[in-house]
């Protein structure tokens, strides 16, 4: 769980850290905003980290469709889990979730982040492709955004695939290898993810 949760920190630090801003319905432009905000506040010196890791929290909170993400996550199991277990789940991941936004704070406002184009994939789906430009301490990497527009005007995020590689199918495969050692049984799956919570 740490490799994905290093990951996520990694580029949903990108994200905007001030509720009051309103964000464009466009996809391409409420990405824009987001990393834009995101990248004016981490350069902020008289944040502390306890107040950039709430910024993190209440951003993807309002940002990112974490419901979604999590019963994604859980594959067939969330078919036939009984619902107050399904429900038991999607409480401990949203905090699990969370927490991986905020083990580790870095400020990435030295890096260039670029729009490169968006496809409208369907009336719920929009990907943005961008990239972070290369730097002394990293590579240029690419990341699209899986963008939720089912509500036109309050776009979601529901993925992001880095340099080719879906985080959200990286955390299904993790979660299912630990379901496939464990008879599927989600009481040890959330077990594994009180663990990583409580540490």
């Amino acid at each position: 769980m740490k490799k994905i949760s290093s990951i996520l920190v990694v580029f949903f630090l990108i994200f905007q850290t001030s509720l009051a801003n309103t964000y464009s319905s466009d996809p391409q432009m409420f990405v824009e905003e987001l990393v834009n905000d995101a990248i004016n506040k981490l350069s902020d010196k008289n944040l502390n980290e306890e107040e950039k890791k709430k910024f993190i929290e209440n951003i993807a909170i309002e940002n990112v469709d974490i419901e979604a993400l999590g019963l994604y996550t859980l594959g067939e199991l969330r078919k036939s889990a009984d619902k107050d277990d399904i429900n038991r789940y999607q409480q401990i991941f949203e905090k699990y979730f969370l927490k991986s936004l905020t083990s580790r704070l870095t400020d990435y406002s030295s890096n260039k982040f670029e729009v490169m184009s968006a496809e409208k994939k369907s009336s719920n789906y929009t990907i943005i492709k961008s990239k972070i430009a290369k730097s002394e301490n990293q590579p240029e990497i690419k990341i699209d955004w899986r963008i939720y527009t089912k509500n036109p005007e309050k776009p979601l995020i529901r993925d992001l695939i880095v340099e080719g590689l879906s985080l959200a199918r990286t955390q299904k495969e993790e979660f299912a290898s630990i379901l496939n050692s464990n008879n599927n049984d989600i009481n040890i799956l959330i077990s594994k993810l009180e663990e990583f919570i409580n540490n």
